[in-house]
């Protein structure tokens, strides 16, 4: 593989910092990044409005593949904006248990959520029809939802998983009735694959009971929004996730890929060395995968989580270590391990 162009988009808060991590971590791999700054921070959103969107965008169509770090919401949700403009679909998030992060929750969760970003209630502010009368329109695709469901088979299939698509198609039998066609269509192509419904309230309790039970959960836009912070939740943390986000071609390839951190800017702690970039670098280690180096992301993954095992971490999950200290403590490590790798 040669050098590797990664559209870079910097935020707020924490972000420099975050980004700082990220360079740390990446100069220790032995693959040739190079990082094309865009600047999203809220301060040149406010100068330069429309021009940053087309920089970005700009940016994301020519390198296919970008990290994103956390942005502030004030007119407008960057990720939103983003999520529009470059047709993002998919929103796929693991959420794993991490050893050393305490949690309210006994059992071992390991699930990969993959969320249909288009639609459901989201794409629709709604309206007031009377004083006491709102409405919002609920809009379900079939384009989309063929997207996730091939993108959470073909996740599945190359690891052994099943499939458990959820909604509430017995009650919203138009929308949630499309969505659960469009996932038959395509496991009808994966007939190795396990595959399952279940109706999301139910799944809901029958995670927390027995998450042992899910792999691979596809769902709409409105539930993958509340399934994955439950999730997040039960293994102990909001800020220890990442998510890729993927537009297709008409062919249904991954067109452009974005990794991000599921934490937020944090304005609280900017700038004091307290930040916890493992949302981050899990990102990295999301972004690796998806250019076939799962050897690199995989590393990527062990060392950050045996740090944090080893009870190396950041203070908002327990630790002592800032910041700068935690990065070069999986640094470290990733170095350890790539060289016995190569031993």
């Amino acid at each position: 593989m040669g050098r590797l162009r990664i559209a870079e988009l910097w935020g707020d808060g924490i972000g420099p910092e975050l980004r700082e991590a990220v360079h740390a971590v990446a100069a220790a791999l032995p693959i040739d990044l190079e990082f094309v700054p865009v600047d999203l921070s809220l301060e040149r959103r406010r100068r330069e409005a429309e021009t940053v969107y087309d920089e970005a965008v700009a940016a994301l169509r020519e390198t296919r593949l970008a990290l994103k770090y956390p942005t502030v919401t004030e007119a407008e949700s960057p990720n939103a904006v983003l999520r529009r403009r470059l047709g993002f679909s998919v929103i796929h998030r693991p959420v794993i248990s991490i050893r050393g992060v305490s949690s309210n929750f006994k059992e071992d969760v390991s699930l990969q959520i993959v969320r249909i970003a288009t639609g459901g209630t989201y794409d629709d502010p709604g309206q007031l029809v009377s004083d006491d009368v709102a409405v919002s329109l609920r809009i379900v695709e079939r384009r989309p939802c063929r997207e996730a469901a091939r993108f959470a088979f073909n996740l599945a299939q190359r690891k052994g998983w099943s499939v458990t698509s959820s909604s509430k198609h017995t009650i919203q039998r138009v929308t949630d009735g499309l969505f659960e066609s469009a996932v038959r269509e395509i496991a009808a192509e994966y007939p190795g694959v396990h595959h399952q419904t279940e109706l999301f309230d139910a799944l809901l309790a029958k995670i927390i009971l027995r998450p042992q039970d899910y792999d691979v959960v596809l769902v709409l836009n409105e539930y993958g929004d509340f399934l994955s912070d439950m999730a997040c939740g039960l293994v102990g943390s909001l800020g220890t996730g990442a998510s890729g986000n993927y537009s297709f071609t008409p062919d249904g390839e991954i067109d452009v890929a974005m990794f991000d951190p599921a934490g937020g800017t944090a304005p609280d702690i900017a700038g004091q060395d307290r930040a916890n970039p493992s949302a981050v670098l899990l990102a990295l280690g999301l972004l690796l995968d998806h250019v076939d180096r799962y050897d690199l992301g995989h590393a990527l993954r062990l060392a950050l989580l045996d740090s944090i095992a080893g009870g190396k971490s950041t203070g908002d999950i327990g630790g002592d270590l800032g910041t700068r200290a935690f990065t070069s403590v999986v640094t470290d490590a990733l170095a350890q391990r790539l060289a016995g790798a190569q031993g």
